[in-house]
């Protein structure tokens, strides 16, 4: 009878790297270890990650460069509703999760898999996403969590990879646990565990200081569509990287919190976002001077449930479904240009400019060239207010 084949979702760390050989041994299963390169930066070539999960004991593996399909199919349209988890996060980790999980289901097609693994743990949220992700694409497939099951602490995992000669880096003196791809990086473990301890500045590496000149950085948006930075057009995933690399040398894009998972505990959050937060802000700032007001209030009010969607795993949802449909709508108009003024743990807009804005000058200004109708206002003020001048006339004034 042949082996059950499980195609892993392999990050190259410490869990994944544990997973292989303990599925391998424990559950005597094949498994194929699927990386997939969403921007991560990595101290290891791709070939030292794919022969690390062979040396793990993988039958088969494999590395998809999923950079330019992360950052149109996912990070675009998170980028586009503003969506910020409660109303700080830019759903890092969120976001990379369904275009794995895509990636996870085309390749246990092609290998015949009887399942899907991944390396999350039974309070985290990627397992959601994972899991719904899959459930949603190829409800056929198991989905197996091996960390659930054999109740490792990360010391634990440590020294197994060490018994095992699992070659993996981490080491009980650097317990952190990094999730990181294009759209930023997420930071968890030791000290940070502690919602009052100040974060060690030992984890950051998008965020660490290095330009002090002030500098101004143009993002030139089309159709809510970042195409250019100061001028110079670069393919989506490329644009990201750059002003992630730009922003974040000014010390600037960290986010610090105390966040609600999705299985209903509190979790101490850090994380690295200096290009997404930059993307957001821009994007959303030329929105005040393009998207007419009752439309751009209702598009705010939908954006916190928009990130809650993500957030949760439900990417694959109808109703994130028709927010996109109705954000799409939105942005026709969403074109032009956004100045972030940068300086030392700074960033933010000092001026923005639209193809087809609602800004007009004329009506705007208080100098010569004012041309807005100042006596019709004072009919317009009297209606406005004429609800609570009938209210004071006829029951009284509030007390």
């Amino acid at each position: 009878m042949a082996k059950q084949r499980v195609v892993l979702a392999y990050s190259g760390g410490l869990d994944t790297s544990v997973a292989v050989h303990w599925i391998t041994q424990e559950w005597d299963a094949e498994v194929v270890a699927l990386a997939v390169d969403v921007g991560q930066s990595t101290d290891d070539d791709w070939d030292t990650i794919r022969n690390r999960a062979l040396a793990a004991g993988a039958v088969e593996a494999q590395v998809v460069d999923a950079r330019e399909e992360f950052a149109t199919d996912l990070c675009l349209p998170a980028m586009r509703a503003n969506a910020l988890y409660e109303g700080k996060y830019p759903l890092v980790s969120s976001l990379s999760r369904p275009v794995i999980v895509r990636h996870l289901v085309r390749v246990a097609r092609e290998q015949k898999a009887d399942a899907v693994a991944h390396g999350c743990t039974g309070k985290g949220n990627d397992q959601v996403r994972f899991e719904v992700s899959t459930r949603a694409l190829a409800p056929d497939l198991d989905v197996l969590a091996p960390v659930r099951v054999w109740g490792f602490t990360r010391e634990d995992s440590i020294d197994y990879a060490a018994k095992h000669e699992i070659p993996i880096k981490v080491r009980k003196d650097n317990p952190y646990s990094i999730d990181e791809n294009l759209w930023g990086r997420a930071i968890e473990c030791g000290a940070m565990e502690d919602p009052w301890a100040t974060p060690p500045e030992e984890p950051f590496t998008l965020t660490n200081q290095t330009a002090t000149e002030p500098w101004e950085l143009t993002l030139r948006f089309e159709a809510g569509v970042p195409v250019a930075v100061d001028g110079k057009q670069l393919p989506l995933h490329e644009l990201i990287a750059e002003v992630t690399r730009v922003v974040g040398s000014y010390g600037w894009g960290r986010v610090d919190m105390v966040e609600n998972r999705r299985v209903g505990i509190k979790s101490r959050e850090v994380y690295e976002c200096p290009g997404s937060l930059a993307l957001i802000m821009a994007h959303a700032d030329l929105e005040s001077v393009t998207l007419e007001r009752d439309l751009m209030r209702e598009k705010a009010r939908l954006e916190p449930r928009y990130a809650e969607l993500v957030y949760d795993g439900l990417w694959h949802s109808p109703l994130r479904r028709a927010l996109d449909a109705f954000v799409d709508s939105t942005q026709e108009m969403v074109s032009g240009d956004v100045r972030l003024g940068l300086g030392p743990g700074r960033c933010n807009v000092v001026g923005r400019r639209a193809d087809k804005g609602l800004y007009d000058y004329e009506l705007a200004t208080y100098d010569a060239a004012d041309q807005f109708r100042h006596q019709d206002a004072e009919g317009f003020v009297r209606l406005w207010g004429l609800g609570l001048e009938t209210i004071a006339r006829r029951q009284g004034p509030p007390e």
